[in-house]
């Protein structure tokens, strides 16, 4: 990289490209879920069908995500991170189309294929992204870099909620936008430039490129590896616990009003953009990750007791303290830079590709942990609360014994 003799711009394309990327790979996830019911309801599902349908189809997309993750990352240390970033928005766009078309007596069946498809690019352009966003600006701008690469993207979340809103029952179209606007990013490939560390590294044959099992044959490194997924997980516990069964959870705390899940998570991903953009903001100015870290964890701790104290609260102020869980879960953006910054340029895509998404599917665990809970004698409110103080701690010990990577010196390999 020659950042030290030609300036390089904090708004180049590869940040505007990665971000717009991870814009429409976020609206597409969020979409499915904010649809998945009115488009089941179309395909003739009444009832159960469509609880258990629709249960097969998100784990089938998050085993698309497990699968792609892995394969995109090591595709990004062996190939490149440009044909990763334009490979998984390809995939996911076509994906997004072929989602809108289906129909017929094999409905059912071609939707679980198209979403599994649309796992496996979903889980590429974030890591892809974030990795080249990285190697591309000087490490003095790359956490600006990667703050706004999440920022913008995360709002592809509170995007589809309102196309959804817009269209009503006209599911397809939501689709097909999706997959256009994907579509259409691609016209900008010729705009944006590879990594210069990457072509350096690939230059030099001796050095092993995108090895996943170096991963588990190093004990130093595989800790590293676990670090950098345990510390997101208060944001899948927020999103996936406290904001999907919000409707529960309110009932349950006697709330005046029925409260809608999927508002609730618009609101939570709406204010979580806020957060990306002041924790990355937070970071430059305190220079360093785990502080912005251990400030933002404290916030979710705080919020978190204040969900399970909403006792008797109007639905406004309910989705207020939604809205205030969402900012203090908006440390996203350090999160995967963390995971960018932890590896040598060899096994950087690979790490930062299969990490958040490794993060993702802990949800399933949490889930166990929650429901376990209940098994043992716990209430639901219970539950839901001792789940997201382990979380919480959890996150916090693993964070603390992380190394700062703040203004660190990315040209380097991991040795075999």
């Amino acid at each position: 990289m020659n950042s030290a003799n030609k300036p390089v711009r904090l708004l180049n394309a590869a940040v505007i490209v990665a971000s717009l990327g991870y814009f429409v790979d976020i609206y597409d996830l969020l979409l499915f879920g904010i649809i998945r019911i009115k488009s089941l309801q179309s395909l003739n599902l009444t009832g159960e069908e469509i609880d258990r349908v629709g249960m097969w189809l998100i784990n089938i997309q998050m085993v698309g995500m497990l699968i792609g993750g892995i394969i995109w990352g090591i595709l990004g240390d062996k190939r490149g991170r440009l044909s990763v970033l334009f490979g998984s928005i390809l995939l996911y766009s076509v994906a997004n189309v072929a989602n809108g078309m289906i129909g017929g007596d094999n409905a059912i069946m071609w939707y679980m294929i198209w979403r599994f498809v649309a796992g496996l690019g979903l889980a590429g352009e974030l890591g892809a992204g974030i990795t080249l966003v990285s190697e591309v600006l000087p490490k003095e701008k790359r956490g600006l870099g990667t703050m706004i690469v999440a920022s913008v993207g995360i709002s592809g979340a509170v995007a589809a909620y309102f196309v959804s809103e817009y269209f009503g029952d006209n599911w397809r179209i939501c689709y097909y936008i999706g997959g256009g606007l994907g579509l259409a990013l691609l016209i900008l490939r010729i705009s944006v430039v590879e990594s210069g560390m990457y072509n350096n590294l690939k230059a030099s044959s001796s050095v092993s490129r995108g090895n996943y099992f170096a991963f588990f044959t190093n004990k130093e490194r595989f800790f590293r590896y676990l670090k950098c997924i345990m510390i997101g997980i208060p944001t899948w516990y927020v999103v996936g616990i406290l904001m999907t069964f919000s409707n529960a959870f309110a009932e349950k705390m006697g709330v005046q009003g029925k409260i809608d899940p999927g508002k609730a998570i618009m609101i939570c991903y709406a204010a979580l953009t806020f957060g990306d953009l002041a924790s990355g903001y937070i970071s430059q100015l305190m220079k360093s990750r785990k502080k912005v870290l251990y400030i933002f964890y404290t916030l979710v701790l705080i919020s978190v007791i204040w969900y399970f104290n909403a006792y008797g609260y109007t639905v406004s102020g309910f989705y207020t303290i939604c809205g205030i869980m969402g900012f203090s879960v908006g440390f996203w953006a350090i999160f995967v830079t963390v995971a960018a910054e932890q590896f040598g340029t060899n096994l950087r895509a690979t790490a930062a590709t299969t990490v958040p998404n490794y993060a993702r599917g802990m949800l399933p665990v949490i889930s166990l942990v929650f429901g376990g809970l209940q098994s043992a004698g716990l209430t639901y409110l219970q539950s839901g609360l001792a789940t997201g103080i382990l979380c919480i701690v959890l996150a916090f010990a693993f964070a603390f014994t992380m190394e700062e990577t703040f203004g660190k010196d990315l040209d380097y390999v991991e040795e075999a």
